[in-house]
Formats: structure tokens, C-alpha cells, sequence
């Protein structure tokens, strides 16, 4: 009989080995246990009636599913029983969220359930998640922080039972859960360095809305790679992180319906971009926003603020990087 280590005997081992405390452990463990009760939640959510409309719009202008809220509240009690969370950030709350401001170690960016509009059909959605320490030198200023200042970053894509997870300057890694409900089996996520398995992942309905240098970039680059897109960027950063490649989501600037315009770009920066762009960097990849600017230099103004974001494979993202910088 072959029994596989599990996640938390990787994590201490990796927390010993690096000189770190054992309070990040008591964080993952609190994260362990909000992801295995959302994939619950979300493979007998029919039985439940969970799958629907909530009936509300969320912060961002979106439809909010009862499996967002659910999602959302399962993480915030989790995270509440830590002690360990200075202030949270949620796509599904407005306002930034006070845990344990006087004694909390680590702040908390969070999408508890990234495309769920996927819900409905059974298709794979994501918890994303990035971590970032208190500052231990002086007194806190609870200032939001930029992705280059997180120590992990990661996500769980379900119901397919996987996480993968970032450390700061300590790789990239993947775990999938057991019959026992264990995440087992940790395997170092390293983007392939030939092109043969890369893949291009964008919205082609969304296609002519880019600006012209997207449309042109696109054009010229797409018949040399795979397709596919999920709808989820968890689903699609999990396939991109595999088989290398890159995932883009341009600012939409030419759309014939107003409303519809995204110049700032339309995913949130520090649960979505900044994490994305966390787990490729530790996988020898790279991320920029619309101007070509690295994602994980960008400071946050607002905790839902957009951006545009290109990740993935270095060699793409530093091409398309040169064309968004207007070809200097």
C-alpha cells in the first residue's frame, strides 16, 4: 500500500525548512477546511436548491448566486476561527472586512467562488486566494498590498478536488484530494519551456473589442497555439499552468454597447490578477496589465480595483508586454 503526503505535512516541513512560523498552518488549515465545505456545498448544491440566482448584485454589478454567498460566509467563519486575520477582502462584500485587527498576523484577498455562472451547468469554478503578512517591523498601517508582497497566493478549482499553491520564492505546487478528503501528493508546477503544449485562452466573442495592437497581436500568434477557454479564470490558469501558453483578458475599448466598455480592464487586481500572476511568477512565468506594467508592481488604490491581465508563459507575455508598451 503507497500512501501519498498530505498537504499540511508538506506545508510544515516547507515551514521548517524555510525558517518560518507555524501561525501561516494554522491559516491554511482554516483555508483547508472553507474549500472542502464549498466543494460540499457545491456537489450536492441541486439537492439543496443552492445552484440559483441569490436574487442580489453583488459590489462588482454582477448577478450574486446563492453558491457566492455561501462560499463567501463559509471562508469569513473560517478565517474568523484563526485568529490570525488581520482584515479580509471579498469579492462579495463591499467593504473591507475587520477580523482580528489588534493580533492578526496576515491579510486576506479573496474571490470565494470565481465563475460561478458556471455553477448552474456543472462546470468547474475556483476559490483564489492570496496572503499577505503584517508588517513586523513598526505598527501597521492596514495599507492594501501589492502582489509582490504577498508570501502565498493559490487556488482551488472545483469540484475537481485540486489546489495549486504559490510561496513566496519557493515555487509553485499542486496537491489533489483523496478519497479520504486529504490534499495529497504535491508536484512542482514549472511552465513548459518549448511551445509545442502552449496554449491561448481569451474570450473570442470579445475579440474585436480590443484595441487594435491586441487585435493585430492576436491575428498574427493564434493559429500557432491550442485554444481553450473555460470562463473561469481558475479553470483556464489551471490548464495555462500545466501546458504553458497564455491566458488574456484585454480592456474592452471598442464595444458598440457603452455599458459595456472595460478600459480600466475588467478583472479585480488583488483576488484575481495579483493571484494569477503570484503562482505563474513562482512557475518561472510572468503577468503585466494593459500598459505593459508587471501586475505584481501594481499598487492597489481600491481593494476591488480592475485591471486588464495577460499571464502566463514569459516568452508571450513579454511579446505581447513589448506590443502594449506601443512596440518600444
Amino acid at each position: 500500500m503507497e500512501l501519498e503526503q498530505t498537504f499540511m505535512n508538506f506545508l510544515l516541513h516547507h515551514q521548517e525548512r524555510h525558517n518560518r512560523t507555524y501561525h501561516f498552518l494554522i491559516l491554511m488549515d482554516a483555508i483547508i477546511s472553507a474549500a472542502k465545505h464549498i466543494e460540499h456545498y457545491y456537489v450536492t448544491g441541486a439537492l439543496k436548491g443552492n445552484l440559483g440566482c441569490a436574487g442580489k448584485v453583488n459590489v462588482q454589478g454582477e448577478d450574486v448566486m446563492q453558491m457566492d454567498d455561501i462560499a463567501h460566509e463559509i471562508i469569513i467563519h473560517y478565517l474568523k476561527t484563526t485568529g490570525r486575520v488581520i482584515r479580509a477582502v471579498s469579492e462579495e462584500s463591499k467593504d473591507i472586512i475587520p477580523l482580528d485587527e489588534e493580533d492578526g498576523r496576515y491579510f486576506m484577498y479573496f474571490d470565494p467562488l470565481d465563475g460561478s455562472s458556471n455553477v448552474v451547468h456543472g462546470l468547474p469554478v475556483g476559490f483564489l486566494f492570496g496572503i499577505a503578512k503584517r508588517n513586523l517591523d513598526g505598527p501597521e498601517d492596514f495599507h492594501l498590498r501589492a502582489g509582490r508582497d504577498y508570501i502565498a497566493a493559490g487556488m482551488f478549482v472545483i469540484p475537481t478536488g485540486t489546489l495549486t499553491i504559490a510561496f513566496r520564492e519557493a515555487g509553485t505546487w499542486r496537491f489533489h484530494m483523496d478519497a479520504t478528503m486529504n490534499y495529497v501528493k504535491p508536484v512542482r508546477i514549472i511552465l513548459p519551456d518549448t511551445p509545442d503544449t502552449w496554449e491561448l485562452s481569451f474570450n473570442a466573442t470579445n475579440r474585436y473589442t480590443y484595441r487594435k495592437e491586441v487585435q493585430e497581436w492576436v491575428r498574427e500568434n493564434e493559429r500557432q497555439y491550442a485554444f481553450r477557454y473555460l470562463g473561469a479564470l481558475a479553470g483556464d490558469l489551471h490548464r495555462i499552468l500545466t501546458k504553458g501558453g497564455m491566458f488574456m483578458y484585454p480592456a474592452i475599448v471598442n464595444h458598440p454597447d457603452p455599458t459595456k466598455l472595460r478600459p480600466e480592464g475588467k478583472l479585480r487586481l488583488m483576488y484575481e490578477a495579483s493571484v494569477a500572476a503570484f503562482m505563474c511568477r513562482e512557475a518561472g512565468g510572468h503577468a503585466v496589465d494593459e500598459h505593459g506594467t508587471p501586475i505584481l508592481d501594481i499598487e492597489p488604490r481600491d481593494h476591488h480595483q480592475r485591471t486588464a491581465l495577460y499571464v502566463g508563459s514569459k516568452p508571450l507575455v513579454d511579446d505581447i508586454a513589448r506590443v502594449l508598451k506601443g512596440g518600444q
